[in-house]
């Protein structure tokens, strides 16, 4: 077995069919297998992973960070691919990796994935051996439909590809949580994984409010505590006009507008539930 694809999930049927068929190619005949980590779905969520062929896990929630780090440790292939349950991988980035898999003419897989799919390297903490072990892929976000491509929001690259060992996610962060290595990382050229994120206005308001709430959990472990002007009024502006003009984010139309200007909301929302967190405690 060669490809772990491990994926997390709670009510998730409007996503994981798309994301499952685009990884299909990757672990079929016995190419892979696909791990879900379920945390108590009321939808068809479980039904479709399992039509795929996925072997499905249900466990109680226990954040982010901690629930794609299990995902990981039922991972049986060689190599990971972490995926969210809103995330397709694109045609082009499956073929790559196929090739890398498949080709002799590479040798040894990791030799394929370091020659096949990097422009450069980029080291984090320490360097293990001289071939690259992680890999970097772009993530094209769609806002409404729409791909966006300013504003920061690409080429937006993601540590997901990587040799089984030395990776995981870090667990001190409840919300943006990111993936951590050991291990020499380079950039894959070729394909992306597409984020169809928020569809609806209704989904991103949803999503940023449960966010918000996570990262004022997070600002008030930092020590943000008090009501700040700066943070609730003067930071969500500064945000905006940092994103939506220096960034370029206007050249996205109406849906970067939206986008940029409840993005600063949120900004608003985090510092504020932080100081409503922080009176509740009795802090300030």
């Amino acid at each position: 077995m060669i490809l772990s694809v491990v994926i997390i999930t709670h009510n998730e049927e409007t996503n994981i069919g798309r994301t499952l068929a685009s990884v299909q190619p990757l672990v079929a005949d016995g190419k892979g297998e696909i791990i879900v980590v379920d945390s108590g779905s009321a939808d068809r969520t479980v039904e479709i992973a399992k039509s795929f062929g996925a072997k499905v896990f249900i466990e109680e929630w226990k954040g982010y960070a901690a629930q794609k780090n299990s995902a990981i440790d039922k991972a049986e292939g060689n190599w990971i691919l972490s995926l969210d349950a809103d995330e397709e991988v694109s045609a082009d980035l499956a073929a790559h990796i196929q090739r890398a898999a498949t080709d002799d003419d590479y040798g040894p897989f990791e030799w394929a994935l370091a020659s096949a799919f990097t422009t450069r390297f980029e080291d984090l903490r320490c360097d293990v051996g001289s071939l690259p072990l992680a890999f970097w892929i772009t993530r094209k976000n769609y806002f409404l439909g729409r791909l966006i491509e300013h504003g920061g929001f690409y080429p937006d690259r993601k540590l997901r590809l990587f040799a089984r060992g030395g990776t995981r996610f870090d667990e001190s962060r409840t919300v943006h949580e990111d993936a951590h290595t050991n291990r020499r990382t380079a950039v894959v050229k070729t394909g992306a994984l597409l984020h169809h994120s928020y569809p609806t206005l209704a989904d991103y308001i949803d999503h940023m409010n449960r966010y918000s709430s996570l990262g004022a959990e997070m600002a008030v472990a930092k020590g943000r505590r008090g009501f700040s002007l700066f943070n609730i009024v003067l930071r969500p502006l500064a945000t905006f006009i940092y994103n939506y003009f220096f960034r370029l984010g206007f050249l996205d139309g109406r849906e970067g507008l939206l986008l940029h200007l409840y993005h600063a909301v949120y900004v608003s929302w985090k510092y504020a539930k932080a100081w409503e967190l922080a009176r509740s405690k009795g802090s300030t």
